[in-house]
Order: structure tokens, then C-alpha cells, then sequence
């Protein structure tokens, strides 16, 4: 059997996973290999490990890095701690393939990690763009130390080949999260009140904001803007918690003192990918700036008000609404996302970034590659730009 090493570092990247790793542990030429670390980890966020467990995934590998510090020191550190834990979670159990997904330092730090034992990398997500956040040069960067690269839309797939990435190693299969949605019972609004102890009224606001961290040093600003706005619209907000990036903190205190003067407003650490997608289903419209705004939300004709330059230079579908940082182009932006005729607007929206069959094409890759010297080799492809 082919052993597939996979990371999941947040309950966020395990729900976009989810599908991948089901097909992975059910196909019997394949055996998982799951290494949990992050936030899965972490009691400040929630110890989400046992939602893994929950599920009956056997466990190979736990690399416990974050700390209380969410200071870029405390990053930096974090970094250190993650490249030494896979490197010696390899060291016991080298797989054949390693996948790591998106963009995050704890994916980075595997795919680094897995360099020196000539474990080739599959990459998922790879070519995106999101230009306001480190995540960008760490996605570019875990591009040129991946041997398969399985993007989500064709300009994801030209970037891949700009960066000199051969053809053969580059799929484009689409969004692997949507995945979820082919065989997702989407949870009612009773059920998904009752699981998570809150109250979703009619209307509501889904809110997810998370740190922009090239410009950290305004999180404080950024929060309360978004905060006002709110304020104004004065529409009930569910709202879930940010990633453990720089200044993190800054963001969750701002998310508790207004959940806690709001009698109306309530917070999900997170809700996990089948309830967040239920909740995206019954939503008014999503503000913030995850990149499940960019997406996903189009697969459920959802307005999106994408804030800042978090998610600048990424593919977007027509139902996003993008506005700058001030409450009163958020405002602005929410009035119209909250619009009938907006919302009516996006009847039969289809979303660019695929219908939901990543996890198959993954895993006939990972199957049929030759392993060996040709994938681990890599030779630099010169960029045609006639060709762009």
C-alpha cells in the first residue's frame, strides 16, 4: 500500500480536508497518514483533535507548536517548534507522499520539514492569490517545494507554471471543500441552534474576520470599523473566531465584548465545514474576509462583503461585494449585500471554482504518480508568455 501522509494544522483546513481524507482512508490501495497539529491542539482554540477522533480517523503523528504569543516573536517561534515536530514525526513514519493544503506557516513548516527526507510534496491550493497576508508568499514558496500541485481554476494553474512547475505535475481539479456538498445533509436552523447553543434570527449576518497580517499593526483599527458598521446596520451577527495569526487577539477580545453587549449577537469558535456550510445556507449575507467569502459562498447564491486586501488578487464570483476598511464603506456594502435586488441578482450563480470533485481526481493522482527520482528531481520549466 501507498502510504499518504496528510496535515491538518485547524478545524478550518480538516473541513475543507474532510472529503480528501474519507476517500484516501476508504481506498485500499492507499493508507492514511494523519499528522494533527495547530489549533487541533490547542486549548486556547477549542482542542478540535477530538472532533478527528470523533470522526474515527486513526491519528499517526501530533505536533503540538502554538503558544500563548500571537506576537510576530510567538509566530516566529511557532515556525521553529513545527519544522522540528514533522521532522521528527518523519523521521519515525516517512510516507511516500506528503499533502499539505493552502497557505498557512504549520503547512510550510511540514513541506520543509519533509525536504531533506526526499518525501515529494502534494500541494492543494497552490497559484491562489491573497496579497495582504503572509499566507501569499508562503503558498508561492510551499509551490516551489511541492512535486504535484492540484490548483483550484485555471489562473491558479498559469501561476503554478509561471513559478517553472513542469505541466505533468499540475492538476486542476477545482475547490476541494465543495467536496463536502455532494453528499452534506445541510443542517436546519432549529438543529444547528441546539448543537451550538446560540440563536440564529431571520435575518442575520455571518461574520468572519481574520488578522491581515501585512498590516497587523491595524488590527485594532480594522476591528472596530467592522464593529460600527455593524452598529448601523443593526442586523443580528453571528460571528466565528480568527485564524492564530499575528494580533489574533486583538480581533477575538473585539468579537466577546460585542457578542457580550448584544443580546442578539452570538460566536462559534468554529463551527466545523458541515455546520459552517449550513449556516452560510441560512444566512442574509457574510462579511468579513475569509477566504470562504471568495470561495465557497457562491455555491449557496450567498452576498459576500469581502473587506480589505486580504484576499486581493483572487478569482472572484459576482456575489462578492468588495469595499474598503472604514465602517462607512462597509456600511455602504452591506446595505447593498442585504438588498433584494442584489440578492435576487444572483439566482442560478454558478461557482468558478468547480462542482465538486477535487477528492477523486486527488486521489487517482496520488495513486498512479511514479514514485521516484523523476518526481523528486524537479527541473525548472522557462514560462512562454505567448502562451499567456
Amino acid at each position: 500500500m501507498r502510504s499518504i501522509a496528510v496535515v491538518t494544522t485547524s478545524r478550518a483546513d480538516y473541513g475543507h480536508l474532510l472529503p480528501l481524507l474519507r476517500a484516501i482512508d476508504n481506498d485500499p490501495d492507499l493508507s492514511l497518514q494523519l499528522i494533527v497539529s495547530g489549533t487541533h491542539l490547542s486549548d486556547t482554540h477549542g482542542k478540535t483533535v477530538a472532533e478527528i477522533e470523533r470522526d474515527g480517523f486513526a491519528i499517526a503523528a501530533r505536533v503540538p507548536i502554538l503558544s500563548e504569543s500571537d506576537s510576530p516573536a510567538g509566530i516566529t517561534a511557532a515556525m521553529g517548534r513545527a519544522v522540528d515536530g514533522f521532522g521528527e514525526a518523519f523521521a519515525q513514519h516517512p510516507p511516500d507522499i506528503l499533502v499539505a493544503i493552502g497557505d498557512r506557516f504549520e503547512m510550510h513548516a511540514a513541506a520543509l520539514a519533509a525536504l531533506p527526507f526526499k518525501i515529494p510534496v502534494a500541494h492543494i491550493s497552490g497559484g491562489d492569490v491573497t496579497e495582504g497576508a503572509i499566507d501569499d508568499a508562503l503558498r508561492h514558496s510551499l509551490t516551489k517545494l511541492s512535486h504535484l500541485h492540484f490548483v483550484s481554476c485555471e489562473d491558479s494553474a498559469r501561476r503554478v507554471a509561471q513559478m517553472g512547475e513542469e505541466s505533468w505535475r499540475i492538476v486542476t481539479c477545482g475547490g476541494l471543500s465543495l467536496g463536502n456538498l455532494a453528499d452534506l445533509r445541510l443542517a436546519s436552523r432549529q438543529e444547528v441552534e441546539s448543537e451550538f447553543h446560540l440563536r440564529l434570527p431571520d435575518p442575520f449576518l455571518l461574520v468572519t474576520y481574520h488578522p491581515v497580517t501585512l498590516e497587523y499593526e491595524q488590527a485594532e483599527w480594522q476591528i472596530q470599523q467592522l464593529m460600527q458598521a455593524l452598529e448601523e446596520i443593526d442586523m443580528p451577527a453571528v460571528f466565528t473566531m480568527p485564524n492564530a495569526d499575528t494580533a489574533n487577539r486583538v480581533i477575538a477580545n473585539a468579537i466577546r465584548h460585542h457578542v457580550a453587549s448584544h443580546q442578539d449577537a452570538s460566536c462559534v469558535d468554529n463551527f466545523g465545514m458541515p455546520a459552517y456550510f449550513s449556516v452560510m445556507a441560512l444566512a442574509t449575507a457574510m462579511v468579513g474576509n475569509s477566504s470562504s467569502g471568495i470561495s465557497e459562498a457562491a455555491s449557496f447564491e450567498l452576498p459576500v462583503v469581502n473587506i480589505g486586501t486580504r484576499q486581493d488578487g483572487r478569482l472572484r464570483p459576482r456575489n462578492v461585494i468588495d469595499c474598503g476598511y472604514s465602517s462607512q464603506e462597509i456600511l455602504t456594502a452591506l446595505r447593498r449585500a442585504v438588498s433584494a435586488e442584489f440578492r435576487n441578482s444572483l439566482a442560478d450563480l454558478t461557482n468558478p471554482y468547480g462542482c465538486g470533485n477535487a477528492s477523486v481526481q486527488i486521489v487517482h493522482r496520488l495513486k498512479s504518480v511514479p514514485l521516484g527520482d523523476k518526481l523528486i528531481r524537479k527541473r525548472f520549466a522557462s514560462w512562454n508568455p505567448g502562451s499567456e
